[in-house]
């Protein structure tokens, strides 16, 4: 019987907590927020759950909570990372987060190379495992581009599309978190060109694509996000030689933040106006309105109405297979927001994301993974990964897949 720490009790951290409350092999969940109201509102629909203050910015208080844990899911901002795993690594415990960590002093990749070397060592030696970026783009991206490569002698690229075209009457900028969202939006994305990790152009490299189901083709950018940096770092050792990764994201959410960018309200350089300063990024932020996360205003939304909703989520993998070119193109399948509030009472976004990161979690809790270390989703063996699609299943997330071969009639499967 495993206890587990979620830490945050927003939209994600309530959804991994909501799914917990039914696992058998789960005895105690303690929900830890600094707001303490929103944990003792998670907590009490839960009754293997108990709600806890907590200041994540401090091992000691992490630590003082978290005394008997085997795991603890960091559902938090990326700032908090780097803390909570310090934790982890004083109480032993497994350790899961859903974005890529960045160290200060370090650019993104090199900080993520510091996962993969220097904690990844310290968690070994702690006899504990770390799987980062364990949402579903990362995370449920990650698991299916591996097992995609699998099926290659050899890959030469992998492209990973999201479309989000959830768009509701009442403004919703995103349906996760606003800061993050935005953060990410604004900055320069890192691709893997050539074997090497690059920077782009922000909102650039645009392309009009058309999707299954979709009756317009989108414009789709390179974005900044973890998929590039992670994979590129792992080619060699499990995604078959991989020299070229890119991650592309389209949408009405995309628009606005370009808009924005191009204005400078993305920039958090500090600015004056008529003699008050003020930093852009934080004015954004103090004006967007919070992910919706409770089951009351996701209802009030839909009855409000939306403009449209609709989304892709595609992976295309080439390379080679017996000397010959293949392409494997694949396709998520998940609850919209409508299917997503009638099954969980939560958006499409958090059921996809929260019911991915909840599979990682039930690996630890059902001691699939046999591996140690701080690892990314794609390093994840087969017996996990044969795990995580069953597992997925059972949530109606599902995966189309066509593979197209040289002389070869397409196959569906």
């Amino acid at each position: 019987m495993k206890t587990i720490l979620v830490l945050g009790t927003g939209a994600q951290g309530s959804a991994v907590a909501r799914l917990l409350e039914k696992e058998p092999n789960v005895e105690k969940i303690i929900c830890a927020d600094y707001d303490m109201k929103a944990a003792e509102i998670l907590a009490t629909d839960l009754s293997k759950a108990v709600a806890v203050q907590v200041n994540a910015k401090n091992v000691g208080d992490i630590v003082k909570i978290g005394q008997g844990v085997d795991i603890i899911v960091n559902g938090l901002p990326i700032s908090f990372n780097m803390t909570v795993m310090n934790a982890a690594l004083e109480l032993k415990a497994n350790y899961q987060d859903l974005c890529m960590t960045e160290i200060e002093g370090m650019d993104v990749v090199d900080s993520t190379r510091y996962m993969f070397t220097e904690m990844d060592s310290q968690f070994k030696k702690a006899g504990a495992l770390a799987i980062t970026n364990t949402g579903s783009a990362p995370g449920l991206v990650n698991v299916l581009v591996r097992e995609l490569s699998e099926m290659f002698d050899s890959v030469d690229s992998i492209e990973m599309n999201v479309y989000e075209g959830v768009w509701s009457k009442k403004f919703i900028p995103f349906w996760w978190s606003p800061d993050v969202a935005f953060a990410d939006m604004g900055e320069t994305p890192v691709q893997f060109q050539n074997g090497k990790h690059i920077r782009t152009e922000v909102f650039g490299n645009p392309v009009m694509m058309k999707f299954p189901g979709i009756d317009k083709e989108i414009r789709m950018v390179d974005h900044n996000h973890e998929e590039p940096i992670t994979m590129g770092i792992n080619s060699k050792t499990c995604l078959k030689g991989v020299k070229n990764i890119v991650f592309r994201y389209g949408g009405p959410h995309v628009e606005l933040s370009q808009a924005l960018f191009n204005m400078g309200f993305l920039s958090k350089e500090e600015r004056e106006y008529k003699g008050v300063k003020y930093t852009p990024f934080d004015l954004v932020i103090d004006h967007a309105p919070d992910a919706p996360k409770y089951k009351k205003e996701i209802e009030e939304i839909i009855k409000e109405g939306l403009i449209t909703e609709e989304g892709a989520f595609q992976v295309l993998v080439k390379g080679e297979k017996g000397g010959k070119p293949m392409t494997v193109t694949s396709y998520v399948n998940a609850p919209g927001l409508i299917e997503a509030y009638r099954k969980a009472g939560i958006s499409h976004e958090a059921y996809l994301t929260g019911q991915s990161a909840f599979i990682f979690t039930k690996m630890m809790i059902e001691d699939v993974v046999n591996q140690k270390g701080c690892i990314a989703p794609e390093v994840l063996n087969a017996e996990a990964r044969e795990f995580f699609f069953r597992e997925a299943a059972k949530l109606d997330i599902t995966f189309d897949k066509e593979v197209k071969m040289q002389d070869f009639a397409s196959k569906r499967g």
